[in-house]
């Protein structure tokens, strides 16, 4: 179990690692090695999360998620593939932190008649700046 937040565990199996060849500096490394990873984690079938925590979370991941509700993050910061698994599954935990916080709903207001009025005199005030440049003006 990979404990995220209190009340929030994920079970190992929800989670699929795919290893494949990063790109960027590293040498004849980067030809060999399989070090980038590909965590996928189903949370539109996930337990582990309830209806609101799982809208919130597909909308922050926004393009990282599939039409079908998994979540693919991709780490190929590090040369170490255990690093960059490390780094996936961090992100993910990250993510998913950033899901249980509610949003505050924004209460709409309407501006008092005094913020009103003050735009516009504010207003007035730049029109008649303008309206004095002008050829024929008050300088002219």
């Amino acid at each position: 179990m990979i404990v995220i937040a209190p009340g929030i565990e994920l079970d190992e199996r929800e989670l699929e690692f795919r290893f494949v060849r990063a790109s960027g500096p590293g040498g004849q490394n980067v030809n060999k090695v399989s070090s980038a990873v590909q965590l996928f984690y189903d949370a539109a079938h996930s337990p582990a999360l309830t209806d609101a925590v799982r809208r919130r979370l597909l909308t922050l991941a926004g393009r990282r998620a599939t039409p079908d509700g998994r979540i693919v993050i991709a780490a190929q910061r590090h040369r170490s593939q255990a690093m960059n698994r490390a780094d996936a599954l961090e992100r993910l935990a990250d993510l998913i932190r950033q899901a249980l916080v509610v949003p505050k709903r924004r209460i709409a207001t309407k501006p008092s008649r005094r913020a009103k009025a003050k735009r516009m005199d504010t207003k007035h005030l730049q029109g008649e700046k303008k309206r004095t440049r002008r050829k024929g003006g008050a300088w002219d």
